[in-house]
C-alpha cells in the first residue's frame, strides 16, 4: 500500500523552505528546513524524500521564480502543482507571514485537497509572455522618457 507525502514550497530567488505533510488527517506536518534555489538541491531533496512505496506531491505559489522547478520536478517523476496566490484560502486573523508557516500550510491545504492548480505554460508560452512584457516595459519607457524631455524643454 502506497502512502503520500504532501510537500508545501515557498520558493524565493535564493531559498526554498519545504515543509512535509504526511498522508491521513492526523499526519505530522514538519518543517524540513530550507535549501538553496538551485537544480541540484531540488533533486537532493527529492532523493532524501523517496522511498520505494511512497507518493511524492509538491506545491508552491506561483510567483516571479517561474516554473523551472515545476519542470524539474515533474521530470524527476514527481507530482508538482502551481498555486495562484490568490485563491488560497487564508484565515483572516494570520497576518504574519514567514517562509516556515507558508510552507507549513501549503502542505496542510495541499493535503486536504483545498488548493487548486494552475495552468502551467511550456517553455514557448513562456517565451513569448517575457517578450511581451518586455515590450510593454519598453513602451512604458519611452512614454516617460518623452514626457521628462517635454517637462524638462
Amino acid at each position: 500500500m502506497s502512502t503520500m507525502k504532501f510537500i508545501g514550497l515557498d520558493v524565493h530567488k535564493e531559498t526554498i523552505a519545504v515543509a512535509v505533510a504526511n498522508d491521513g488527517r492526523s499526519g505530522e506536518i514538519r518543517f524540513h528546513g530550507t535549501i538553496p534555489n538551485t537544480p541540484d538541491a531540488v533533486r537532493r531533496l527529492v532523493s532524501r524524500l523517496r522511498a520505494p512505496d511512497v507518493t511524492l506531491h509538491f506545491c508552491y505559489e506561483a510567483g516571479g521564480c517561474g516554473y523551472g522547478i515545476h519542470r524539474q520536478l515533474i521530470d524527476l517523476g514527481v507530482e508538482c502543482s502551481v498555486i495562484a496566490p490568490s485563491i488560497i484560502p487564508r484565515k483572516a486573523a494570520d497576518r504574519v507571514k514567514t517562509d516556515r508557516r507558508d510552507a507549513q500550510m501549503l502542505a496542510r491545504l495541499l493535503r486536504s485537497g483545498e488548493l487548486t492548480a494552475i495552468w502551467v505554460p511550456d517553455e514557448a508560452h513562456e517565451a513569448i509572455r517575457d517578450l511581451i512584457r518586455g515590450r510593454r516595459q519598453a513602451k512604458q519607457d519611452l512614454v516617460a522618457s518623452r514626457q521628462m524631455v517635454l517637462s524638462f524643454l
